[in-house]
This record gives structure tokens, C-alpha cells and sequence, in this order.
């Protein structure tokens, strides 16, 4: 009996469902619930799922830096646009533009890497530096080689001066470029001092030569040898580049000073 009978009415069985008829009735509700869902995505026969490629930021970077280099020297530093760029790197334009915005961001960017450059094969000359029980001559060889980076004398310090020229030109009349030109030219000329501050201390420079004129001296008899070697290549070959700097260490680095 039921709570909802009332009192003295006939009480009726309630049909009992068979188990066939629950169970086809569940069938039905999965089915339904089956058709709204959506199916399972097939994949397709000969496809596989690609992985991303992991990329190197510094070789990236290296590679970007050098395609601004081949497009300088080729075509000049204004053609360095980041089309330009990046079709010589053979890269996508959004690949470029992770280092620069624009073709003055792209200037500054090659010219960091040219320091970087530079100043890496300085530090192998720093190292390699001979210790203070070697002999003068040693001494002066290792200045000799530590100025020597700074001239044109094989095609990668060639292709770095002409980019260094190419830029130089242009921060001449492009201001936003000016202050990283002048910052280049402070850290060579600190580079020409601190040669021959270490000539100094290790006395085989000549008695009674200023460092700081000497400075200005060297340095604009190496800006020189690298500006003629590029603009007249033909001209100044290198080994008439280094006869030159040779020359002028034997006069303010004499023999008779070596001691």
C-alpha cells in the first residue's frame, strides 16, 4: 500500500517492468546521449603531428647579424631594411623583427655583434698574453697582434671594416645613430691605450712618450691603414698593412728600449 490510498478504496498492483523493459530503456537514453555528442576527431591517413623547432637564440641572432653584414657590404647600409634582411638570412620577416623594429634597430643590432666579434678575439690575445718573465720582443709581438685586430688583414676583419666604415658614414648625419658610433670610437681608442699603458709598465716603450698623445697618434695610424685598405683594396695589401704597423712600434717600441 501507498501513503496517497485513501481509506477503504480498493488497492490496485502496480505492474511490475520487466528487466528487458529497464534495460531497453537505458539503451535508449545512451543512444540519445550518444547523438548529441560530437565524434571523435579522426586523423587523417599519412599525417603526423610536426613538433615545433627548437632554435638557438645565439646562432639566430649570429645568422641575422651576418646577413645585415652581406647586405651592407653589397648593397649598402641603407638597403639593410628587414625584408632585405631577412630574405638573405632566409628567414621570415617576424624572425628578424625579434631583434629590430626598423632599419635603425637592425643598424645597432649589427654593429653590437661587431664588437662582439672584435672584442672576442681580444680577450684570445688577453689570455694568451705573455707572462711577466718573458722576454721584450715577446711583449711587443702580443701588442703588435692585440692592434693587428683592428686592421682589414683577412676577409672576416675586412667585411667587419667595411661595415664599420658604412656605419661611421652614416651616424655622421643620423643623430639617433651618432651615440653609438661615438661609443664605438671611445672603446677603440680605449683598446690603443691600454696597448700602450702595458708597453709602458712592461718598459719597452720609448722614454719620454706621453701615453695619451701616443693614444691619438697610434690610433688614428691604424683608422687610417683600415680606411685606405678599404676604399683603395688594391693598393694596401695585407702585409703591407702590417709592415706599416710594424714600423711605427719599432719607433716608439725600440730594441735599445727592451730590456
Amino acid at each position: 500500500m501507498t501513503g496517497s490510498a485513501r481509506p477503504g478504496s480498493p488497492v490496485l498492483p502496480v505492474p511490475r517492468r520487466t528487466v528487458f523493459e529497464v534495460s531497453q530503456e537505458g539503451a535508449g537514453r545512451r543512444a540519445a546521449g550518444a547523438a548529441t555528442r560530437a565524434p571523435p576527431a579522426r586523423r587523417r591517413p599519412g599525417l603526423t603531428a610536426v613538433m615545433p623547432k627548437k632554435v638557438d637564440p645565439e646562432a639566430r641572432r649570429h645568422e641575422v647579424a651576418e646577413a645585415v653584414f652581406r647586405v651592407t657590404r653589397r648593397d649598402g647600409l641603407e638597403h639593410a631594411s628587414l625584408r632585405n634582411v631577412a630574405a638573405e638570412a632566409g628567414l621570415a620577416v617576424g624572425s628578424v623583427r625579434h631583434y629590430s623594429e626598423g632599419q635603425t634597430d637592425i643598424m645597432i643590432f649589427a654593429m653590437r655583434h661587431f664588437v662582439d666579434r672584435v672584442g672576442a678575439r681580444l680577450l684570445e690575445h688577453v689570455r694568451d698574453r705573455p707572462g711577466p718573465d718573458a722576454s721584450a720582443d715577446r711583449h711587443v709581438a702580443a701588442f703588435e697582434a692585440a692592434l693587428a685586430e683592428l686592421l682589414p688583414l683577412d676577409a672576416e676583419r675586412r667585411e667587419e671594416t667595411e661595415v664599420w666604415l658604412a656605419f661611421t658614414v652614416s651616424a655622421r648625419t643620423r643623430e639617433e645613430l651618432r651615440p653609438y658610433a661615438e661609443r664605438l670610437y671611445d672603446q677603440t681608442r680605449e683598446l690603443v691605450h691600454k696597448v700602450l699603458a702595458a708597453a709602458e709598465r712592461t718598459g719597452v716603450l720609448r722614454n719620454g712618450i706621453d701615453v695619451d698623445t701616443e693614444t691619438e697618434r697610434l690610433y688614428a695610424l691604424v683608422d687610417g691603414l683600415a680606411l685606405h685598405s678599404v676604399l683603395q683594396p688594391g693598393r694596401l695589401d695585407a702585409e703591407s698593412l702590417r709592415a706599416a704597423l710594424r714600423r711605427h712600434l719599432d719607433e716608439i717600441m725600440p730594441r735599445a728600449a727592451r730590456r
